[in-house]
């Protein structure tokens, strides 16, 4: 598997390359009422087209922005100019918690050639690397749909590892979500964990710059958490997108093999028969 990430120098010299298509994935949780699509209108990596992960979701699902079918993911990104033969380079504008996402997304449907920009749009920014306001407006281009099922999880799946325990499952909620001290902030959920689970935050796995932890400090998190690199993982978070930044650091670590639970806590907390840890 690729790189899942590139550098922002090496996209800098990329920009132009007639094989790279860049993808601004932004995206904000509906109470800091910000509009994603109106701030990349106002200012984009050149190039770059936008991609609603609320959009490009499950319409039929009433869990929030659960995956697409592989047709209605293949009809949308055509759309946006992503297709076969590209290398997909996603951006954000929130410290990896949409463009980690995306990423899965493609991957989910076979697209390995796929990468997050490591610092995202702040680093690029930050380094005085260009911006535009400039409409994009690109040309179809065919995506090949092959879903990959071996990377998302269900409710039934999560249900079944609480006797089989073959997979460990990291949440990336915040200590006191996992650990039920605070409320959700969906309403109507109940406070906890899936039981066995281990906790290791998002936002731990990003370093101060915005970018991804180095990898030694990567499996030093994931060790303090009890988490076992040597064995099947699945992530999990509040409806997952967090969860996402974890398969990322995780892939960065080498394990490209890890799965996400799409539902996460969205589902699971809102089943009146699941167990809950606190």
């Amino acid at each position: 598997m690729p790189d899942p990430l590139v550098s922002t120098e090496w996209l800098n010299r990329h920009l132009d390359a007639p094989d790279i298509r860049i993808v601004d994935a932004t995206w904000f949780m509906p109470a800091e009422g910000r509009d994603p699509k109106a701030e990349h209108a106002a200012l984009h990596i050149p190039r770059a087209v936008f991609f609603d992960i609320e959009e490009i979701s499950d319409s039929d699902n009433p869990l929030p922005h659960m995956l697409p079918s592989p047709t209605k993911f293949s009809v949308r990104v055509r759309k946006l100019g992503l297709g076969d033969g590209l290398k997909i380079v996603v951006y954000d504008n929130n410290k990896f918690a949409a463009s980690a996402r995306v990423w899965w997304m493609f991957r989910a449907m076979g697209h390995e050639d796929v990468a997050v920009l490591d610092g995202g749009l702040p680093k690029w920014q930050a380094e005085g690397r260009p911006v535009d306001d400039m409409p994009v407006r690109p040309s179809e281009r065919h995506f090949t749909p092959r879903a990959n099922s071996f990377l998302l999880r269900d409710l039934d799946q999560m249900r079944a590892n609480l006797t089989s325990r073959r997979e460990q499952v990291v949440d990336t909620r915040s200590a006191a979500r996992f650990s039920g001290s605070v409320a959700e902030p969906r309403p109507g959920l109940k406070a906890g964990h899936i039981p066995g689970a281990r906790n290791v935050p998002a936002s731990d796995l990003v370093a101060a710059d915005g970018t991804l932890k180095d990898e030694q400090s990567l499996t030093a998190l994931f060790a303090a958490a009890g988490v076992d690199l040597d064995k099947p993982i699945t992530t999990s978070c509040g409806s997952g997108v967090s969860a996402a930044v974890a398969s990322l650091a995780l892939a960065r670590l080498g394990r490209v093999d890890v799965a996400l639970y799409d539902g996460s806590w969205t589902e699971w907390g809102s089943q009146p028969d699941t167990p809950v840890a606190r």
